[in-house]
């Protein structure tokens, strides 16, 4: 009896401690949070940097060296920085200047241009280590939520902005990110320098990365949850891409709208407009679009094929398709029901990987920060 009381009274004691290490813990986390903002700049900053990416045209008389300017934020103490891809892609030197005003070369460690991701390393400092921030939980954001943005914009190193989360889950038409993933949306004043700078909450977590405006108004930004580059960044660390399959064909979702615009039978699905040179979806025999149309300012190339399911899944709204497309792995069999001319007929061919190339050509559509969608545009889609 005495030694089960001895063990009961040692459980209890033990839970009583760590129910206080647990509520300390929540203390000091809710400590952190409710830190003014001159507090959280001075704890993140260190950690921003700014990135100046230079490419050197030797076919070109004038005008050789081509210059853009972005910010990263270090988030390992080994030297790697997180940024976006259309800072660092292509650029034969990577200039990074610290926050105490040291510059150091940069090499390239993985990039994906359509995600617009990109990861690059620098030196450790002798005798110094490198300030690191800190990764924060994207699905936990909230509308109304205040965060705050640190980069260079316009070359005005170490600027801080402040304001909330405008909207979230977020998908641009006419943009690049052809896996669909949804944006953050912000009115924290963000400018071209800003690029692959952190979009940061009240906590100092870092929970998305700057990656875009709308040019044609005013408080309207874009970051990629950090949730989506917590996702990839194992692959880049150890691939240097992330390894996506290749189908070859880009396209648009036909719905009722569509339709009825065009007066024409179709059927509810993806709309092939453009099947990639030697992609497998050419070499299955997939039809793209040959007539050019513009209705109501948005432009569709029709007469190819309509994706009506691939591997028995439907293809009849952006979320299906979005689902279809990340169902995919390279060597997988695909089977595609197609729908051309009032007929139906199935293709079936492998997965191989997208050729890297590909990967940059998908990219480029994202190049620019400053991003002029049609409000009137459904979303493309690039697998």
């Amino acid at each position: 009896m005495r030694r089960s009381a001895r063990l009961v009274s040692v459980l209890f004691a033990t839970t009583i401690l760590l129910a206080c290490s647990v509520m300390a813990g929540r203390a000091a986390d809710s400590a952190v949070c409710q830190q003014s903002v001159p507090e959280l700049y001075d704890r993140v900053s260190p950690a921003v940097v700014a990135i100046t990416a230079s490419t050197i045209n030797p076919y070109q008389p004038t005008d050789r060296v081509t210059r853009v300017a972005g910010s990263g934020v270090i988030f390992d103490a080994s030297g790697l920085v997180l940024t976006n891809a259309h800072v660092v892609l292509g650029r034969q030197t990577i200039l990074v200047t610290l926050d105490d005003g040291t510059a150091v070369s940069a090499q390239g460690v993985g990039i994906d241009p359509i995600l617009d991701i990109a990861v690059i390393r620098i030196p450790v400092p002798k005798d110094a280590t490198l300030p690191v921030a800190v990764f924060g939980n994207s699905e936990q954001v909230r509308i109304g939520e205040e965060v705050l943005a640190i980069g260079n914009p316009m070359g005005l190193d170490q600027t801080l902005t402040r304001g909330i989360v405008s909207a979230l889950n977020r998908i641009l038409p006419e943009t690049p990110f052809s896996t669909m993933e949804p944006l953050i949306q912000t009115d924290t004043a963000i400018n071209p320098g800003n690029s692959g700078g952190p979009l940061i909450n009240r906590c100092g977590e870092v929970i998305g990365v700057n990656t875009a405006i709308l040019s044609d108004a005013q408080g309207i930004g874009f970051a990629i949850p950090i949730d989506v580059v917590k996702g990839v960044l194992p692959a880049l660390l150890k691939h240097g891409r992330v390894i996506r399959p290749w189908v070859g064909v880009q396209g648009q979702i036909v719905g009722a709208d569509l339709k009825s615009l065009l007066r024409v039978p179709l059927e509810d699905g993806l709309l092939v407009e453009v099947v990639e040179p030697d992609s497998p979806a050419e070499q299955a025999g997939v039809q793209g679009g040959q007539l050019d149309l513009s209705i109501a300012g948005h432009g569709l190339l029709i007469g190819g094929d309509i994706i009506v399911e691939m591997n028995g899944r439907p293809m009849q709204t952006p979320e299906q398709v979005s689902a279809a497309m990340r169902s995919l792995h390279v060597g997988d069999a695909v089977r595609l029901k197609l729908f051309n001319e009032g007929k139906v007929r199935e293709v079936r061919f492998e997965l191989p990987e997208r050729p890297a190339q590909l990967q940059d050509l998908g990219g480029k559509r994202s190049l620019s920060p400053l991003l002029r969608p049609s409000r009137n545009a459904p979303p493309p889609f690039l697998f």
